[in-house]
């Protein structure tokens, strides 16, 4: 459903390039090479602003709970 395409170490936010819909209250898993971690979206951003619902090519700031890396992918768990 997408891919990391930036992480703001300071911050521990991921920036979530989105190829479907994501909404707060889904749960996500993001893996990568050295990445494996599930966990709830309370919270998105576009351009510093809060949304609730975010679409396909839409790119979002996501606070993540472990560090995630360039090239990680996101998967939504049902």
């Amino acid at each position: 459903m997408g891919r990391i395409t930036h992480f703001y170490t300071e911050i521990n936010v991921g920036v979530i390039e989105l190829s479907d819909t994501l909404k707060v209250g889904d749960t996500i898993s993001i893996e990568g090479e050295t990445t494996k971690f599930k966990q709830k979206v309370d919270s998105m951003q576009i351009d510093r602003k809060p949304i609730k619902i975010a679409v396909k090519g839409q790119e979002i700031g996501l606070k993540v709970k472990d560090r995630v890396r360039e090239h990680d992918i996101v998967y939504k768990v049902e």
